[in-house]
């Protein structure tokens, strides 16, 4: 292969297209050996996926994700798909199981999937003309979400592969404890609390359901097939009050009055929302070690 792996490069003689700056920049800061490994072979993995799947390749969207190499891409006898290629890591394991349980209702819909070593690959529906939910304004985002939230949380398929919600709370949780800024200048009993409850939480809710977990604007498209389809999910089974966190913590109105828009975000999902002002807290506490703006959040909202 001539040339590196951030820009274009040849394998084989042929011209494989370029890396969005994101996946550069962010493998490159992530200080990951396997991942940057990763990225120099992934021309090569480009090209053996467009052999594989017969498949004509525009360039990457821009500046694209941090963890994934996507572009639109056409077979014989369809124009609208696009290629994701993405770094295997333990978020991404399960978006092909969950694209294929929910089977277009309210997602992209899923045309294929392979797992090469280090990467999976999919083979999606193109969403066109693909702008992000980010492009309305926020009480617009709230009733798209609370619109597309519903229709995911269903029962998961008899021996799913997806891994339950009390795993990941722990695994967080775990994850904060051992931060040398644990606290996130929280008051250290605040903290406390705080993550004791993102532990428990999961166990005590009254229903468990496949969950995206990472619902917000900005894995939101619009598209024709339907208005808005989801993207990039993370699955996991658990409790759904959990799933409206990921787009209250991506509002600009959660530092202005959390609370409100708590309460507004439960109303219309039809959600508890003491239960959801809890789990607010408790996500709050638990980001608050790299995002400290969200411990002024779990302050004006702790249980009293």
């Amino acid at each position: 292969m001539s040339e590196g792996p951030f820009g274009c490069a040849r394998q084989d003689g042929r011209v494989v297209l370029p890396l969005p700056r994101n996946l550069i920049d962010d493998t490159a800061s992530s200080g990951n050996d396997e991942r940057r490994a990763w990225l120099e072979a992934l021309p090569g993995t480009i090209a053996e996926l467009q052999q594989r799947w017969s498949l004509r390749l525009g360039e990457p969207y821009q500046p694209g994700g941090v963890t994934a190499w996507v572009a639109p891409a056409e077979t014989g006898d369809r124009a609208d798909l696009v290629l994701k290629v993405a770094w295997r890591h333990y978020e991404a394991e399960h978006e092909a199981d969950g694209l294929r349980a929910w089977r277009g209702d309210g997602a992209v819909r899923l045309h294929a999937a392979e797992v090469l070593d280090n990467t999976i690959a999919l083979l999606l529906e193109r969403c066109v003309p693909g702008l992000t939910l980010r492009s309305r304004a926020e009480p617009d985002q709230d009733v798209v979400i609370a619109s597309l939230l519903p229709r995911l949380w269903r029962a998961s398929p008899e021996g799913h592969p997806f891994r339950p919600l009390q795993r990941l709370c722990n695994d967080w949780a775990d994850a904060f404890e051992r931060s040398p800024r644990r606290d996130g200048g929280l008051d250290p009993g605040l903290a406390r609390e705080g993550i004791r409850l993102y532990r428990s939480l999961p166990s005590s809710a009254d229903r468990q359901v496949l969950l995206c977990t990472d619902l917000h604007a900005g894995n939101v498209l619009e598209a024709q097939r339907e208005p808005w389809l989801m993207i990039d999910p993370k699955p996991h089974v658990g409790d759904p009050t959990y799933d409206a966190l990921q787009h209250l913590l991506n509002c600009d109105r959660l530092h202005a009055d959390p609370r409100a828009l708590a309460k507004h975000m439960a109303h219309l999902l039809g959600l508890d929302a003491n239960r959801l002002l809890l789990w607010l807290f408790a996500r709050c506490v638990q980001e608050s070690a790299e995002f400290p703006s969200l411990g002024e959040v779990a302050r004006t909202i702790a249980p009293r």
